[in-house]
């Protein structure tokens, strides 16, 4: 059954069924790495990033470790790794940044700006989180990079769309 009513106060259960406010930091940094997810869902439906399901495999594994104080699997330092080789790979076939750049372009570029700004969020939640109950290095660090990457990632579809990317006016 999909609704059990337990939540109907604003309070939610973690696995290890202690009852937490819906407000609190845990849900707020899970949560946002849902909605991360969710827009990684649409990401995929509207570019060529095949990384993309695995990356939104790896998001469970990190939503499960920030709703879990003890959880089987955790996020490590071979997946941020790969998110490295990956950031790498994209700058690499991408012309240099010379200066900021306005988020847009094609439309899968324009969705994976959208999903970089929701990791930075969820970075920041995160972030809060760990000042309160310290998380394992490598969670704040798998974030951070997967930011970056999706920065990457849309740069190279406008580049793949031979899309000109925009600099800000001041």
């Amino acid at each position: 059954m999909v609704y059990t009513g337990r939540g109907d106060r604003g309070r939610t259960d973690l696995s290890s069924g202690e009852r937490v406010s819906k407000s609190s930091e845990r849900i707020s940094a899970y949560g946002t790495v849902d909605e991360l997810n969710s827009v990684l869902g649409l990401c995929r439906v509207h570019g060529k990033s095949e990384e993309l399901e695995e990356i939104q495999n790896e998001l469970h594994i990190l939503q499960a470790e920030l709703a879990n104080r003890d959880p089987e699997k955790k996020v490590t330092e071979k997946n941020t790794e790969r998110l490295e080789e990956l950031c790498d790979r994209f700058q690499e076939e991408c012309p240099p940044l010379r200066d900021f750049i306005l988020a847009g372009g094609c439309e899968s570029a324009a969705h994976l700006h959208h999903a970089r700004s929701v990791a930075r969020r969820a970075e920041r939640k995160i972030v809060r989180l760990d000042e309160k109950e310290e998380l394992r290095e490598d969670v704040l660090t798998y974030i951070n990079r997967l930011s970056d990457l999706l920065f990457l990632m849309a740069r190279h579809e406008n580049f793949l769309n031979d899309v000109e990317e925009k600099n800000p006016v001041y």
